[in-house]
């Protein structure tokens, strides 16, 4: 998945930690949200803003983060 058009890093919003589509939404907090056990339709609910394939998003750069980090080629 191409995550870029949706995980956006503004050094002066959120202390430049990536975010869903410039808001204050961070990739941690979605990913901590679902790490907790809520599932997609609870935070859903929770976070009207956000849509599925914002949460996939948040998904696809964490793998992709992982990926860099561990020096394994994309």
């Amino acid at each position: 998945m191409d995550y870029s058009k949706i995980i956006t890093i503004e050094p002066g919003k959120m202390g430049g930690k990536p975010c869903v589509r410039g808001m204050r939404i961070t990739v941690y907090d979605v990913l901590d949200y679902m790490a907790s056990g809520m599932t997609e339709d609870e935070i859903l609910h929770d976070f009207p803003d956000l849509t599925r394939e914002d949460l996939r998003a948040c998904l696809a750069f964490a793998a992709d983060r992982e990926r860099r980090l561990a020096g394994i080629p994309a």
